[in-house]
């Protein structure tokens, strides 16, 4: 029990001066009663006037009264902006008396397209973003969206009713008449007292469509709402992964589902490959993320990330680079993002919602089937009040007709009479008008007589009347009624619609991220279940080929498969170097200038399989690649445990012993003579043979046995002889099992003095057997026959099966042999192209 008591004694010097009429007043209070009559009134106000939404309009009371407000000022699309401040003044002075801070985060909150699906507020400056707040009120302006006035429309026509505001001076509608099912369209959250709502947006066209569904079949099921809307359509767009969720929420008012990010994954550099992130769950900011992703990997929970940039920009919107590591698979990278990173994220649905001033939890067909009865309700009381307004002015109308057959009689009586009140008598017992009508025509002025012709009244009074007829109609039948309803919805969706921008999958397809030990057991288990098999994080070091092409791109295969003349690539580009090697091992890049380069398989670029075969189009640049001095260019990868053969421009060949420096990533294979360059570089065994052929098309072959291996800074030993003016144009090295079977030299002439590609040159292809074995530093045997008009050879090749690119981008058969003898000329390109095809490269 609570008692208050006088603090002071009436008695002696304690009275107090001025008391002797004062009359002690003691009430007792029970506590727990005041508590919880206070909470009680605290709790409904804070559900029923803050924090909670109207089903009706989907806003809650402070949005509600920023937009009839806005409405109020005029703050129209086509209106300039006004400040923020201003607005937020005259809402907190005549309808929300409560803190400016909280009427300005409301107004914030409609103006952000991040937020909102359709905003409703037009805002002109710093309305802030997901990771920052917005500016001061004072700095920012704000107007109506242009889809605001739907909501806000026909506020004038007695569509809703209108209620005091706070100290009765001024009214307020009671809810808008929401010309689209807003509280769906852009979602809602807040906090009440023991109850929280929170619903994701949708999209407006989808939404509407389900509305017309409701209208025109009151009995239609969930499911069939369903197959117009599958599931939420978030303004950040992203993918939504597994729908049993949403379709519990639609249900039930409950449930939840999983958000995932945009992303791709790119070679963002030659070295680098990348996961670019474009699109972000709904709520999450790009700083966000990159706070949590240098978390974890501070934590040691995320690893194979290098780093992470924000290239987000006004022109192309959200760009997040996160780098991964060379090394490590990009898909099990983003296996752990979504894991311990936003980049996945999950959202809660719980459809709490004020109907009839009761709060409830609605499914989505529920949702759908309140509106639809309060846009009816709306529009049959406009069209009433319309129906009202044109009977009131046909009212009239019929009274003007009747005065203005006799005007002059009219104004007779009424300049006649003693005054206004004898002369309304004397208009309605003459006229036969009812006061309405006889005071309409007293208050008209004498000029404005003139424009009430008979035949305008007249015609003004047939479309009355059929105005008014339609009208009557739509009142009388609920099927016209609910037609007008249906109609304006698609009105709606045609103007403010917009595309789908979240993705809906049905299951979470990606693989699961597993050890290296359970990777072939788990993914047999999971094959087996129907499951995608785990990831490795890290790329396994596996056997793999390394591949330079013609074209100078880089690239390795994801397994050790056999490479062969068949398989497809990009068009006119074949192998140059083939080294196989693992996924993690090492191979040496060899330059025109002698240098070899030490590179590492795992950074080079893997390619797609492409009908079971790679294809150079994933390779990358070398020039991209690797270091090169100007005029300086790869010749040939080659690998670092096994003796390797090269050849140059003047005749020279060296065989390099392995013994490379282990703590350099470059050096110097081969020392040059001033102006020398390397041709062609291969591994060479013993049994194998090495193959120079020159510009006046002179072939020499010998074993490599011939040449002693060196080591790296020897400048080799005389490979040809050449003539004047000669210099080698190839050299290569021809296995010993295919030298006597199956290798053919390749020859291509042209004139010296041509421009390229006018010369029409010929073109020889010669079984490598026909050329015999000479000794090193010798001239070699004649390979080539030049025509008139041609000096040089364009083209030399020496190997097994030539093959040519075809137009599919695949590679054909290989080129015959019949083109001409050892000692011959070839046959015209022209000839050439025709045997073996239109594509012959």
């Amino acid at each position: 029990m609570a008692r208050r008591q006088n603090p002071r004694s009436s008695s002696g010097a304690d009275t107090l001066p001025g008391t002797d009429d004062f009359a002690e007043n003691i009430t007792d209070i029970d506590v727990s009663e005041e508590m919880e009559t206070s909470f009680l009134e605290y709790a409904y106000s804070v559900i029923y006037s803050r924090a909670l939404p109207d089903a009706r309009d989907g806003l809650k009371p402070v949005q509600r009264r920023i937009l009839y407000m806005m409405s109020d000022m005029g703050l129209r699309p086509d209106r300039a902006h006004v400040k923020s401040a201003r607005v937020v003044g005259e809402v907190m002075g005549k309808l929300h008396p409560h803190g400016d801070a909280a009427i300005y985060d409301a107004m914030v909150r409609m103006a952000q397209g991040f937020a909102l699906r359709l905003p409703l507020i037009d805002g002109h400056g710093n309305f802030g973003s997901l990771d920052d707040g917005p500016a001061a009120a004072r700095y920012t302006e704000a107007r109506m969206a242009a889809a605001s006035l739907a909501l806000t429309g026909d506020l004038d026509e007695d569509v809703v009713d209108f209620i005091p505001n706070y100290d009765g001076q001024l009214t307020q509608p009671e809810v808008l008449p929401a010309a689209f099912p807003n509280l769906l369209v852009n979602g809602t959250t807040g906090i009440a007292v023991g109850m929280a709502t929170n619903m994701a947006p949708h999209n407006l066209v989808e939404v509407i469509a389900a509305a017309q569904l409701v209208i025109a079949n009151p009995e239609a099921t969930l499911e069939e709402v369903m197959e117009l809307v599958p599931g939420p359509d978030l303004p950040s767009g992203g993918r939504i992964v597994g729908l049993d969720g949403i379709r519990d929420a639609y249900r039930t008012g409950r449930g939840s589902f999983k958000t995932r990010a945009k992303v791709s994954v790119e070679q963002i550099s030659a070295r680098r490959t990348g996961i670019v992130v474009t699109e972000l769950p709904y709520m999450v900011g790009p700083e966000k993320v990159i706070e949590k992703i240098k978390d974890a990997v501070n934590a040691k929970k995320l690893a194979g990330i290098s780093d992470v940039t924000d290239l987000t920009d006004r022109q192309h919107g959200l760009r997040l680079v996160i780098e991964i590591k060379n090394g490590f698979n990009p898909q099990a990278v983003l296996a752990q993002l979504y894991r311990y990173t936003p980049l996945e994220d999950s959202f809660g649905i719980n459809n709490v919602t004020l109907v009839d001033g009761q709060p409830q939890t609605l499914g989505l067909l529920e949702l759908l089937r309140v509106y639809v009865g309060h846009r009816i309700d709306v529009v049959r009381r406009r069209t009433a009040f319309r129906l009202g307004k044109r009977k009131d002015r046909l009212h009239l109308v019929e009274g003007l007709l009747v005065a203005i057959m006799d005007i002059d009689e009219v104004i007779q009586i009424i300049r006649t009479s003693d005054e206004a009140a004898a002369a309304r008598e004397r208009l309605m017992s003459i006229y036969d008008l009812t006061e309405i009508q006889a005071n309409y025509i007293l208050e008209l002025r004498l000029r404005q007589l003139t424009k009430y012709s008979r035949i305008e009244l007249e015609k003004e009074q047939d479309e009355l009347r059929r105005e008014i007829a339609e009208l009557e109609a739509i009142l009388g039948s609920d099927s016209l009624l609910r037609q007008l309803v249906s109609r304006e919805l698609g009105d709606v969706a045609e103007k403010y619609g917009t595309p789908r921008r979240t993705v809906l999958l049905e299951h979470d397809d990606a693989p699961a991220l597993g050890s290296k030990a359970s990777a072939a057991a788990a993914g047999a288990a999971g094959a087996a279940k129907g499951k995608a098999a785990p990831l490795q994080l890290e790329i396994a070091d596996e056997p793999c080929w390394a591949i330079l092409s013609a074209t100078g791109l880089v690239a390795r295969t994801a397994h050790a498969e056999p490479l062969t003349e068949a398989g497809p690539r990009a068009r006119h580009d074949v192998f140059r170097s083939v080294v196989r090697t693992t996924a993690r091992g090492e191979v040496g890049a060899l330059t025109s200038a002698g240098r070899m380069l030490r590179l590492q398989v795992v950074d080079l670029p893997q390619l797609a399989p492409a009908s079971g075969r790679p294809t150079m189009a994933g390779g990358v640049a070398a020039k991209d690649f690797l270091t090169l001095a100007k005029g300086e260019a790869l010749v040939a990868l080659v690998p670092l445990d096994t003796v390797v053969a090269m050849g140059t421009a003047q005749g020279v060949v060296k065989r390099v012993s392995p013994d490379y420096p282990l703590n350099r990533e470059d050096w110097d294979a081969i020392a040059l003579k001033p102006g020398d360059t390397v041709i062609g570089a291969a591994p060479a065994a013993d049994g194998d043979v090495l193959v120079f052929v020159t510009a006046q098309a002179q072939l020499l072959r010998y074993e490599a046995s011939a040449v002693r291996p060196q080591g790296r800074t020897a400048g080799g030993m005389a490979g040809i002889k050449l003539g004047a003016g000669d210099a080698a144009v190839f050299f290569g090295v021809v296995g010993a099992a295919d030298a006597e079977e199956k290798a053919v030299v390749v020859t291509i002439a042209a004139g010296s003095d041509a421009l390229p590609g006018t010369s029409a040159g010929s073109a020889k292809v010669t079984p490598f057997a026909e050329y015999p074995a000479k000794g090193r530093a010798t001239a070699g045997v004649r390979a080539h026959r030049f025509l008139r008009g041609e000096d040089r050879l364009m083209l030399a090749w020496v190997g097994r099966g030539p093959a040519r690119a075809s137009s599919s981008a695949g590679v054909a058969r290989s080129l015959p042999s019949e083109f001409g003898r050892r000692d011959g000329s070839g046959v015209t390109l022209a000839q050439a192209v025709d045997e073996v095809g239109p594509s012959f490269a």
